[in-house]
């Protein structure tokens, strides 16, 4: 899906994503060469499988794809939460990264004012429905960000500071405080490993 919505959207190829298609490549000429062309084929039906069409796979439609001018990101809150690991929950996990997925419905239950006032999935058999049957849906239709954009959201949209911290609710400043230590302890975390493997 990713090769494909890259093509399609006529990007540069990047020196990785070419180091990427040589080794693939590379991998598919050993497997052909030790599986014949059945272990090629068990690999297209994987991938056809894998993004094909059933729910699971919609997500990757549902998750930033536009379906509402001016919101770049959308949720799901539905049954196959349960089964996908809570993958729906989208636009909490890009507000806090580093949160667990067993966490992310957690987020949405205390902060409602954020995320009930945003569109939202319900049904990913809609979301494949309305992909193949709409005319203003295609592998293009995502918002894409300049690098200044992205620079001035990473330079000034921050985590809340104590003085802002005074102003929201003792829960959601608990949890923010919370949300905060575990990041602060997943960076130390990749800090230590950089040290031990002398990355």
């Amino acid at each position: 899906m990713y090769i494909g919505r890259g093509l399609a959207q006529q990007k540069q190829l990047s020196r990785w994503e070419l180091y990427n298609w040589a080794w693939s490549i590379a991998c598919d000429v050993v497997i052909y060469r030790f599986c014949g062309l059945r272990g090629i084929i068990y690999l297209v039906i994987s991938v056809l499988l894998g993004f094909g069409l059933h729910p699971g796979a919609a997500h990757f439609i549902q998750e930033h794809y536009t379906f509402r001018d001016g919101q770049e990101t959308y949720s799901y809150y539905g049954s196959g939460n349960y089964f996908w690991l809570n993958i729906g929950y989208h636009n909490e996990h890009h507000d806090f990264p580093l949160v667990p997925w067993t966490k992310l419905p957690e987020i949405k239950r205390i902060a409602p004012e954020y995320y009930d006032n945003l569109a939202y999935h319900t049904s990913w058999f809609a979301v494949l429905y309305m992909f193949i049957t709409s005319s203003l849906l295609a592998p293009q239709s995502r918002v894409v960000r300049t690098l200044d954009a992205h620079r001035y959201a990473r330079k000034n949209l921050k985590v809340p500071n104590p003085t802002q911290m005074k102003e929201i609710s003792p829960e959601k400043a608990d949890f923010v405080a919370r949300m905060k230590k575990a990041a602060d302890m997943a960076m130390e975390k990749s800090r230590a490993h950089k040290i031990v493997s002398g990355a």
